[in-house]
Order: structure tokens, then sequence, then C-alpha cells
């Protein structure tokens, strides 16, 4: 099998996910995008690994990693999730940017900074 098809599929798929993280508001389905970018970065490891016929077989390896952090993200981003739905009864991600303090920002900062106590200047 030649290397190019698994890279197509691990294209095509990197591709939708990164539609699927830009485009949908659903918190879930972002996760869910997440997930299948994830799973083309997998594809490419192991299409490699066998590719170069390593030995120790690193991309293997590597890729069993990739699958236990992922399962920790999806685990952590659905209590997430979960937590913010049971408080706000919807997990539009376009809702998710109230939860910030009130003039939170990199402008509100820079002036805090200007004006805290001790950076007055002389």
């Amino acid at each position: 099998m030649h290397l190019v098809y698994p890279l197509i599929l691990a294209v095509l798929l990197f591709c939708i996910g990164l539609y699927g993280v830009l485009a949908r508001r659903n918190a879930i389905l972002v996760l869910m995008s997440v997930e299948l970018m994830l799973n083309a970065v997998n594809i490419n490891l192991v299409a490699f690994d066998m590719w170069l016929r390593d030995t120790l077989h690193a991309g293997q390896a590597l890729t069993l990693f990739v699958i236990t952090i992922a399962a920790a993200e999806i685990g952590l981003g659905l209590a997430i999730v979960l937590m913010v739905f049971r408080n706000r009864a919807t997990s539009d991600v376009a809702a998710l940017r109230e939860l910030a303090e009130p003039g939170a920002g990199p402008k509100s900062a820079a002036s805090s900074a200007r004006t805290a106590p001790g950076n007055e200047a002389a």
C-alpha cells in the first residue's frame, strides 16, 4: 500500500475536523471535531511508522499516548459541557463568551496596569 492513501484520508479527516471546530456552535460537536483531528494525527503516525519501517514502532507508541490524551480530553470536556449545560440550559459556544468577567480582556488589562497603585509616573 502506498503512503499517499493514508495521508489523503488523514488530510480529509483533519479538514472535516477543522471545519467542525470553526463552523459549529454546539460544544459537543466541537469536541467531536477535535477528536476527528486527533484521529487524523494518529493515522499519520501509524502510516509514517510503517513507511519508515521503524523497528521500535515509535509512531504506534505515540499513537497510544495520543489516544490516552484524547480520552482524558473528551472526559474532561464533556464534564465541563455538562456543568455549563446544567447552569445555562444551552451548549452553544457563543453563550460561553458571557462567562467572562465584566471588563476582562486585553484592553482592560493594559489599562489596569497603567492605573495600578505604584505604577504612577513621577
